[in-house]
C-alpha cells in the first residue's frame, strides 16, 4: 500500500501533552500501521471552536481558522487538511464554507492575513480522520491489519453531535450513522445495534457554565449504554470522550449510579487490534481504565 500523505491540524486539545495527547497518540499507532503519512501544520493556532463564539465577532472568529488553512496551502501544498478533533474539523470546515459563499468576507479575511504574510486560496478539502479512513482505504483495508481481535467486547458507538452535524460524514444516516459500529465490527468487538443517545449532545458547551444541565446530558448517554450491555464507550471526539469519562463520579455521587464504564476513541481500538501496546494505543491516559482492551494488548 502506498503512503498516504496528508496536512495535520492536531488542535488544541488532542496535541502532546493536552488533555486529549493520548487521543494523538493512538492515531500516531495507527497511522504507522496504515501507512498514513501526517504532515503537521507549522505554527498552528486554535480553531476558535470554543473561544470564537464569545463576542470576538465574526471575522476573527473565521480568520483563525482561515491562517490553519492557509498556512497549509503554503507549507502542505495539495493536501487535504485532516483533523481529529471533532470541534477543529467542524470550525475549519465551516470557516472553509463561509468564504467560499462570501466573496466580500473572503477578502476581509485575506485583508487580515495579510498582515501575517499570508494569502487564502481555499482550495483543498477539510476532512475528519475518519473520513480518510472510510473513502480513502475502506473497511476491508483496515480489517486486513487486524493481528488481535477485541473478541469478547461489546461496545456503545457514541458518535456525538460535532461529526453528524451539520455536515456529517458522506454516506451516513444523520439520526444513525453506521460507522462507529462498522469500525467495531471490523476491530473483531460486538457494537451496541440499538443505541438511542449515539448522536445525543454531551452538552461540552454547558460543562462549566451550567454543569447541572450536562451532567444530566452525560447521565443519559452512559446509561443508554449500559442499557445495551455495553463494556465501553467508543468517540471520534476529544470534548465527548472527556466529558463523558471524567464526569462519572459526579454524577454518581449526584444520582446515587455507580457508572464507571471506560470510554476509548475509535483509534485506540485500532491500535489494540493491530497488535500495538497499551501504551502505544494510549492506554496509560485512561482516567477509567478499559481493562478488557489493556488484557488484549498485553497477550
Amino acid at each position: 500500500m502506498a503512503t498516504k500523505e496528508y496536512s495535520f491540524y492536531p488542535g488544541c486539545s488532542s496535541q502532546e501533552g493536552a488533555s486529549s495527547s493520548n487521543y494523538l497518540k493512538s492515531v500516531n499507532t495507527m497511522c504507522e500501521v496504515l501507512d498514513i503519512k501526517l504532515n503537521t501544520i507549522p505554527d498552528w493556532n486554535c480553531c476558535s471552536a470554543s473561544i470564537g463564539y464569545c463576542g470576538g465577532g465574526e471575522l476573527p472568529r473565521l480568520a483563525l481558522s482561515a491562517r490553519n488553512i492557509a498556512l497549509s496551502e503554503q507549507h502542505n501544498a495539495g493536501q487535504d487538511i485532516v483533523a481529529t478533533c471533532a470541534a477543529c474539523w467542524l470550525a475549519t470546515k465551516e470557516t472553509q464554507e463561509r468564504l467560499e459563499m462570501d466573496g466580500d468576507l473572503m477578502a476581509e479575511t485575506n485583508q487580515a492575513l495579510s498582515e501575517a504574510g499570508l494569502t487564502l486560496k481555499n482550495e483543498n478539502k477539510i476532512r475528519h480522520m475518519v473520513e480518510v479512513l472510510i473513502e480513502d482505504l475502506g473497511y476491508d483495508e483496515l480489517g486486513k491489519h487486524v493481528t488481535k481481535p477485541l473478541e469478547g467486547i461489546k461496545i456503545a458507538g457514541y458518535v456525538g453531535c460535532q461529526t453528524n452535524r451539520p455536515f456529517g460524514i458522506e454516506g451516513e444516516s444523520f439520526e444513525n450513522p453506521k460507522y462507529l459500529d462498522k469500525f467495531i465490527e471490523t476491530m473483531g468487538a460486538e457494537p451496541v445495534e440499538k443505541y438511542d443517545k449515539k448522536v445525543s449532545c454531551c452538552g461540552g458547551a454547558l460543562a462549566f457554565s451550567e454543569p447541572e444541565k450536562s451532567q444530566a446530558l452525560i447521565k443519559d448517554i452512559i446509561e443508554a449504554a449500559y442499557d445495551g450491555g455495553a463494556d465501553m464507550i467508543v468517540t471520534p471526539c476529544p470534548v465527548c470522550q472527556m466529558n463523558v469519562e471524567v464526569y462519572q463520579d459526579k454524577i454518581n455521587a449526584k444520582y446515587g449510579t455507580k457508572f464507571s464504564i471506560p470510554v476509548t476513541y475509535y483509534s485506540t481500538l485500532m491500535s489494540v487490534a493491530y497488535g500495538k501496546s497499551g501504551k502505544e494505543a494510549g492506554l496509560d491516559g485512561q482516567i477509567i481504565p478499559a481493562k478488557k482492551l489493556e488484557d488484549i494488548a498485553g497477550k
